[in-house]
């Protein structure tokens, strides 16, 4: 028999707003609330793929405990029971990110969807939806990071080398510069022998510091006094040759400007990021919202799989080297307000004013 209807059965289902999220079958409302259908005796997850109830007869429900509390059973076809589909993707690739950080050797993609069940071309296209990384750019990323501290630690190139997990020689020199920005000894003397390049040119937001390294542009710094910014520079770079730029890295430096005053344009210039594997996931994922258009840090860490990290998504925020090409000013809160940001909060709402004019 179906469950009876409850006396408090609340508002008119149809002018929900969680109605059409039932009618789109949303995968991402999976785990947000549940509803019931008293009509059928179930109770199911929104993104159940049955055919659509009549709203009348649907009760939705905050909690799990309230849809299964109304005397229905589980639907058989979405198991609302069971763990949704996107949280056991998480934990797929949360296991692979585990098996990566504790192999000496990066396992290959197919071992790697062999123990996820998947086949290879899946668990690659899941594994970056939810770090924002290839499995091969993930472990490179966590081996970048362990060298960078063994480096950092005193250890010699080679003892830190082998620790991060560069099986030769030969293959440790061929990626370590591309993953430091300058030689492997220079980074472990603080960026000693590293030339660093360097411009300050003036945009609506103050002053702006363009650096880049042999890889690209690795700071765009904003501020209010040009020596600040030379300072913030020299703190990041403290053994490194920091040169002037020439005429011609003043014509980067007005490419930066441009983009800073019309973001719409794009930044076609190579960008040298360095960071841990989960700041480049976050950095990542912002390059990922458009211009004219916020994010709040919950909905990063959601896209990351990651749903209690919104605070190490405002960390990774905090630490973006990069203003506005790394754009953690469209990370709003869940209110909509502004928070903290790193060139100022003014600078932020400046930022954002000139994308929504376009």
């Amino acid at each position: 028999m179906p469950a009876a209807t409850p006396p408090d059965a609340g508002p008119d289902t149809a002018r929900d707003p969680r109605w059409a999220r039932i009618l789109a079958r949303d995968p991402a409302a999976d785990g947000a609330f549940w509803y019931s259908v008293t009509s059928t005796g179930v109770y199911c997850r929104p993104s159940c793929p049955s055919r659509a109830a009549n709203p009348a007869n649907v009760r939705l429900h905050d909690t799990l405990a309230e849809a299964r509390a109304t005397g229905c059973r589980p639907c058989r076809r979405c198991r609302p029971d069971d763990p949704s589909a996107a949280s056991r993707d998480a934990a797929l690739v949360a296991a692979a990110c585990r098996a990566i950080d504790s192999a000496e050797e990066p396992p290959a993609l197919a071992a790697l969807a062999a123990a996820a069940g998947r086949s290879p071309s899946h668990f690659h296209r899941l594994f970056k939806a939810a770090t924002g990384l290839t499995p091969r750019a993930y472990a490179a990323s966590q081996r970048a990071r362990r060298l960078r501290e063994g480096l950092g630690t005193g250890r010699t190139v080679t003892e830190a080398a082998h620790a991060a997990g560069y099986g030769s020689s030969g293959r440790f020199y061929e990626g370590a510069a591309a993953a430091l920005g300058m030689r492997p000894g220079a980074y472990r003397a603080g960026g000693e022998g590293a030339e660093i390049r360097y411009a300050i040119g003036a945009c609506s937001l103050g002053a702006v510091l363009v650096a880049s390294s042999g890889r690209g542009v690795c700071a765009i710094l904003l501020g209010d006094e040009p020596e600040a910014l030379r300072r913030d520079l020299a703190r990041r770079f403290p053994r490194a040759r920091l040169v002037s730029g020439d005429a011609g890295y003043e014509a980067t430096v007005a490419r930066v400007v441009a983009f800073v005053e019309r973001p719409g344009l794009g930044l076609d210039l190579p960008l040298d990021l360095r960071g841990t594997a989960f700041q480049a996931r976050v950095w990542a994922a912002l390059r990922e919202v458009p211009a004219g258009a916020t994010v709040t840090y919950a909905e990063i860490a959601r896209r990351l799989g990651l749903p209690r990290a919104a605070r190490a998504v405002a960390g990774a925020c905090a630490a973006n080297p990069l203003a506005v090409a790394v754009p953690c000013h469209r990370v709003v809160r869940g209110d909509g307000s502004l928070s903290g940001y790193r060139w100022g909060v003014a600078r932020k709402r400046a930022l954002l004013r000139q994308e929504a004019e376009g």
